[in-house]
């Protein structure tokens, strides 16, 4: 086995001298009373979009769950492996949280290969081809318009495909279960990677960019 990444090394040096130094007592208190996150997230394994940095949330606040286009498949308790399934599960059944919040990005490779037809097999297990055929209808919809250019499509099917998890969200029995209660919420939001615009979808499904103004009494209680 080869030597552990320097840049890697280098990094949890600068975490241990900085951030945890800051934090000790936070890690301290999260080490003996467990975790207690207010939402999970499903993100995109993509290293550009990394929720905790867009979200400036630090340790204990978010449960994370990332995969390949930040999909969420339908409730299908069968014989198969189901990894994001099972982070659903354990943050609502366990955790408890209250936000459920599905976020894409722009220029998502995951995406780009579901609107390619002629993208061969990676390899010969196909992963990604047969994780990506959770959006295939769609993708086939979209890559069918003239109408649209091709940066358009790509846009349209991220965005289409968290409308997807989400509708998907709604298949499992307790995810429901409580959203219907309203004691869960579920929420859609897609991140612009080369501007940095965050957009969050609203209850139609459409997608619009939030007001981020500091609200007037924090901008008076702020130091001149």
């Amino acid at each position: 086995m080869s030597e552990f990444p320097e840049k890697l090394l280098s990094g949890y040096r600068n975490f241990m001298s900085g951030r945890y130094s800051d934090e000790r007592e936070r890690y301290r208190a999260l080490a003996d009373t467990g975790q207690k996150p207010h939402t999970l997230l499903v993100a995109c394994c993509d290293s550009r979009a990394a929720p905790e940095t867009i979200f400036d949330c630090g340790p204990g606040e978010l449960f994370v769950v990332r995969n390949v286009a930040n999909m969420v498949p339908r409730y299908e308790p069968d014989s198969q492996f189901h990894g994001t399934s099972a982070a659903v599960e354990y943050a609502v059944q366990v955790l408890e949280i209250r936000n459920i919040v599905v976020m894409g990005h722009g220029r998502c490779g995951g995406i780009q290969a579901a609107l390619d037809a002629s993208m061969k097999p990676l390899s010969e297990g196909d992963f990604i081809g047969k994780w990506m055929g959770l959006v295939r209808p769609a993708a086939t919809q979209i890559q069918s318009n003239d109408l649209m250019t091709q940066s358009e499509r790509q846009t349209a099917l991220e965005r289409v495909s968290i409308r997807n998890s989400i509708a998907n969200l709604q298949t499992f029995p307790f995810v429901r279960n409580l959203t219907e209660k309203g004691e869960l919420d579920i929420h859609g939001a897609w991140f612009d990677i080369s501007t940095g615009e965050l957009w969050v979808m609203n209850e139609k499904g459409d997608f619009t960019r939030p007001d981020i103004s500091v609200p007037a009494i924090e901008a008076e209680q702020s130091p001149a």
